[in-house]
């Protein structure tokens, strides 16, 4: 099997790299759940990415513009 075959995938981090990410990620970090019609993640992705934006920076500065255009906050 080539090198570049095998079947023990490595990891991107090391197991301390890991731990601190977890613990940033735990402490700084919240999760929102959004849910769109079968079809809009798409859509929603190839946006972001022909913005040049991860589809979660794409959503945060929807939100945040919206809130700042309609005086919400």
């Amino acid at each position: 099997m080539p090198e570049h075959e095998t079947k023990e995938k490595k990891s991107r981090y090391t197991p301390s790299q890991a731990k601190a990410a977890k613990r940033y990620l735990t402490e700084n970090v919240e999760d929102i759940k959004i849910r769109v019609r079968k079809g809009e993640k798409m859509k929603y992705k190839e946006a972001a990415a022909n913005a040049g934006e991860s589809l979660n920076t794409f959503i945060i500065k929807a939100m945040n513009e919206r809130i700042e255009k309609e005086n919400l906050l």
